[in-house]
This record gives structure tokens, C-alpha cells and sequence, in this order.
């Protein structure tokens, strides 16, 4: 894949009809925004969907808002899911501690900060309104080259969830296939990064670090942040994250 993205490259992803109704998992973060700003160039009606799920700050949610709302999203529902009830990540327990630059060498297997199930748990809810709204595709940021550690990030998985969805839904069995669509899977953080510039992202708007203060500002150290400013540095444009002093 070139190094910024063309529409040909994602136009697979296209409505099936002009201004079709698309589920879209919306984080606050720099991939959903991309992928937000993909579906809204593609033609689609776009419904995004977020969670509060007891992760360490709600800041993203406070970006999320405002970039569904650049976006042109019809609607946007913040879910309430307390997953920190479950524990098991140092994005909702925080008693494990949080893997940053400064103390933590790369993963090598399933990264501490993966939340158990929450992919399949979102996607699961993405399902249920886009089978409400008599849509048929749902859109997230999953992406496989800077969190190949995440098994809810693989291709294999999507396509499972896919599959899953059109044996478990009265619009997939009855109506039309439901696809579930990843377009950014595959590619790199600078390659993202190019992508939303072409289509308008305003970065500065959108959250990615793990323990963000109340004022979005990101803390410079954690491993999203690394990835985020390394991303920047490769794709040779200035970083507009405002960082904690």
C-alpha cells in the first residue's frame, strides 16, 4: 500500500446505496477518528457509537463527542459498560500497572493493556443498533501493525465476527449480508496518520494516550503515546498532541 491512502484502495467499503445507514465505533482516538472521516467520505449515514467503560479517563469521550459532531455523525450514543467490574487490564484495574516508554520494553505477547473481550463486547452492541436501524455495516478502527498483540485485532478475527453476524441477526439471515469493515487494519501509524489528513481529520481534536488528564492533555510516555508520536515522525508531519508538562 502507498504510503498515504487511496480512495481506491478503500472504496471496497462503499455503501451498497447512497447514503446507507453505518454503525461506527468511535473511541476519540486518532483510528476511530480516520475511520469516522472514511465513512463519511464514502457516502454513508453515519451513527457513531461509544463506551464509557470504566476506562482510566473520560477525555476520549470528550473528544469522541466533538468528532462525531465535525463529522456530521446523525447520532451519537455514549454506552455505559463498566468492564473495570471485570478487571483483568491496566486500562480498567488500576491496580496493574500501566506499561510506559520509560519502564516497559515492547510487548513480545498479548499486551497488559488489552481488555478482555472488548472488541467482541462493543462490536456485539454495534451489531444490536445496526440491525435497530435496519443497517447492514458496521465500521471500527482495529488495527493489526501497531497492536499485532491484540487478538481482537486480527483480520481472521473480523472475519469471524462477520460471520457471526450474519448467522445471529434477522437483517443477515433474512435481509442482506451484514459485513463488518476494518479499513485501516493493515496499516501503519503514519499511513493512518496521511489518510485523515487527506480527509480532513483535525488530530489536535482526538485522544489516543492511556492516562490522559482531564484536559486531554496526553502524558508523553505511555506506549499509545510512543506509537502516536512515532507515527507522526515517520508520516513527516507535526505532531499537534498537547502534552502534559
Amino acid at each position: 500500500m502507498n504510503s498515504a491512502i487511496e480512495y481506491s484502495e478503500y472504496a471496497k467499503f462503499a455503501p451498497r446505496h447512497p447514503n446507507d445507514r453505518a454503525v461506527v465505533l468511535l473511541s476519540g482516538g486518532l483510528d476511530s477518528a480516520t475511520v469516522l472521516a472514511m465513512v463519511k467520505s464514502l457516502g454513508y449515514a453515519a451513527y457513531a457509537l461509544s463506551f464509557r467503560y470504566g476506562q482510566r479517563h473520560s477525555s476520549e469521550l470528550d473528544a469522541a463527542s466533538k468528532i462525531a459532531k465535525t463529522f456530521g455523525a446523525v447520532r451519537h450514543e455514549i454506552i455505559d459498560l463498566d468492564l473495570s467490574r471485570f478487571g483483568g487490564s491496566a486500562l480498567t484495574d488500576m491496580a496493574i500497572e500501566l506499561p510506559t516508554s520509560k519502564t516497559n520494553t515492547p510487548h513480545q505477547n498479548i499486551p497488559i493493556t488489552y481488555v478482555p473481550a472488548r472488541n467482541t463486547i462493543m462490536l456485539s452492541c454495534a451489531l444490536g443498533w445496526m440491525e435497530a436501524l435496519n443497517a447492514t455495516d458496521i465500521f471500527f478502527g482495529a488495527n493489526a501493525v501497531d497492536f499485532s498483540g491484540y487478538p481482537d485485532c486480527r483480520p481472521e478475527y473480523v472475519k469471524s465476527f462477520e460471520q457471526m453476524a450474519n448467522l445471529a441477526t434477522r437483517v443477515g439471515i433474512e435481509e442482506h449480508t451484514v459485513r463488518v469493515h476494518a479499513p485501516i487494519i493493515e496499516m501503519s501509524k503514519a499511513q493512518i496518520i496521511q489518510a485523515g489528513i487527506q480527509l480532513g481529520v483535525d488530530f489536535s481534536q482526538t485522544v489516543s494516550c492511556y492516562q490522559a488528564n482531564q484536559l486531554g492533555q496526553a502524558c508523553g510516555i505511555c506506549e499509545s503515546c510512543r506509537l502516536r508520536r512515532e507515527g507522526f515522525e515517520q508520516a513527516r508531519i507535526k505532531d499537534p498532541t498537547i502534552y502534559q508538562s
